[in-house]
């Protein structure tokens, strides 16, 4: 696996003649070998970025997925179908679809089985909210959402997941949380999978990124640590001028 990670996650953003102006902007000026870029684009358009990125080192991702393999589910796709569009990663409990369609702790669980089923690499996104931090309760949810997404799970050799702290209460107000304060999640996260999984597969099969209003003014402040390795990015992430300064950080 390459050092760090950037996912962007392009949510119900730009049109199909953007997102493909988009990817092949980034296709032809990325030349960062020390990072891993993964777009996540709209479902009606993987099938046209994929192509775009065939011939490339940037990876594919999804938004979502869901958790059967077939069946009468209207409006879903399987891991399955996506990865027959070149899918590798998958966006799994984003705090929008945990807030705006009731997305429980047991369908990220889901979820996250049906990517490993079919060889994908889950993106599982854990985060508290601002009435949880002031609470002080922002290291406890963080440890009951890792465990539910990954507990009882068999994690092969060649399974790769990464954990994505992204806090609710930032996510879209340009205003990331601190440093020290983002790292002390990651430590929360890190030692949640120890308590999971045996050390070496932590270390082997692992990764904890940060999202949350990061941009290209306030990533490398994450990395000091180096218990992030990367990020998953939102609104910085539409367009090549705000994203590419990001990326080109990370050496």
């Amino acid at each position: 696996m390459k050092k760090y990670f950037v996912a962007a996650n392009w949510k119900m953003n730009l049109s199909q003649v953007q997102t493909i102006n988009l990817a092949q902007q980034l296709v032809a000026q990325v030349n960062n070998d020390q990072v891993e870029v993964i777009l996540c684009p709209t479902f009606t358009a993987l099938a046209a970025v994929s192509e775009i990125l065939s011939q490339s080192s940037l990876s594919l991702g999804s938004q979502d997925v869901f958790w059967e393999q077939r069946g009468a589910f209207t409006g879903e796709i399987s891991a399955e179908q996506l990865k027959e569009l070149g899918v590798t990663y998958t966006i799994v409990g984003h705090s929008e679809r945990r807030q705006h369609l009731t997305e429980t702790d047991l369908m990220v669980h889901q979820k996250v089985k049906a990517s490993l089923a079919q060889n994908l690499k889950p993106i599982i996104c854990v985060g508290e909210t601002f009435e949880q931090r002031q609470d002080s309760q922002q290291d406890y949810v963080i440890i009951k959402q890792v465990t539910a997404a990954l507990a009882g799970l068999e994690i092969k050799p060649e399974d790769q997941i990464i954990v994505a702290y992204e806090p609710v209460w930032v996510i879209g107000t340009g205003q990331a949380v601190l440093p020290e304060q983002a790292n002390h999640i990651a430590k929360v996260i890190r030692q949640t999978l120890v308590d999971l999984f045996p050390l070496v597969q932590v270390k082997n099969n692992f990764r904890i990124i940060y999202g949350g209003s990061v941009d290209q003014n306030n990533a490398v402040g994450f990395l000091a640590e180096e218990v992030i390795t990367g990020f998953l990015v939102g609104g910085a992430s539409l367009s090549a001028e705000k994203f590419l300064p990001l990326i080109n950080q990370l050496v």
